[in-house]
């Protein structure tokens, strides 16, 4: 049941501060239709092929996947970004980015989710901070150079049923060997990860003109906590929001068992009775 004090007090902060630090993970996609994967059954539901071949996230989510199987691979990521490109961001990002806009200095994003959401729905790209990187750039497997480049020109052809890329997967434009997303993957030692570094420095560069900061973090889970802890660094006014895992100190801020669109909707309605 969502704590109406809780959200009383989420109001007031917000009324109050002038910055906005927002920090979401894999939940904050879920009221727009995008799969969080949380847990292997989650992951078989959405890939059915994956399912078929016993494989986990963690076993796609790799950069050796790129090399045993590069149509598989290419069929999993490729599958991810033409669904990324074609969902809708819900209304809860709407709402975070007029309460930034309210504010003196604005609303800073920091996420652990790859898909552009934020950027889509509105926000400044500068002003978003990728931490795993986004399947929106693409870079080099070996990689063959420090850089990275758009995959907008790389249409994917999934075929559903065998869950492998039916095109040509896309190349390094200097070497010309199989790219992959400029995504952070599990034991990922090939990672160009200087544009995160870049987005990072931006955000570290904010921080402290905001003199009443409060974040706002949106389904944010405790397997991967590196949104949490993030949040948790920057309270004492942490407006946790996760319908499952609320959980957080009194000394970081409070929390808020709800989804984000709703929980968003109820703190919107409230703050601006307050107003």
């Amino acid at each position: 049941m969502v704590s109406d004090d809780h959200v009383g007090q989420a109001a007031n902060w917000l009324r109050d501060a002038d910055g906005l630090l927002i920090t979401a993970g894999a939940g904050m996609g879920v009221d727009s239709g995008l799969p969080d994967f949380r847990g292997t059954e989650g992951l078989w539901r959405e890939y059915p092929a994956l399912k078929r071949a016993k494989l986990a996230f963690e076993d796609m989510a790799n950069p050796t996947s790129f090399a045993t199987n590069p149509a598989l691979a290419w069929g999993f990521y490729g599958h991810r970004l033409a669904l990324y490109r074609e969902t809708q961001p819900h209304e809860g990002f709407e709402i975070l980015r007029r309460w930034g806009e309210r504010m003196e200095h604005g609303a800073f994003v920091f996420t652990s989710n790859v898909d552009g959401q934020f950027q889509k729905a509105g926000f400044a790209a500068d002003r978003v901070a990728e931490v795993h990187g986004t399947i929106h750039s693409l870079q080099c497997t070996v990689p063959c150079q420090d850089l990275a480049w758009s995959a907008d020109e790389f249409i994917p052809k999934v075929d559903n049923d065998s869950g492998t890329l039916a095109n040509s997967p896309p190349t390094c434009r200097h070497c010309g060997k199989l790219a992959r997303p400029n995504i952070l993957m599990f034991g990922d030692y090939a990672w160009v990860g200087k544009y995160s570094e870049q987005q990072l420095a931006r955000l570290a560069a904010w921080k402290p003109t905001v003199e009443r900061l409060v974040v706002v973090e949106l389904g944010a889970g405790r397997a991967l906590p590196t949104v949490r802890r993030f949040s948790e660094r920057h309270g004492p006014r942490v407006i946790r929001i996760n319908l499952r895992e609320n959980a957080i100190a009194p000394t970081y801020g409070i929390g808020i068992a709800c989804g984000a669109k709703e929980a968003l909707q109820r703190i919107d309605d409230k703050l601006n009775r307050i107003s």
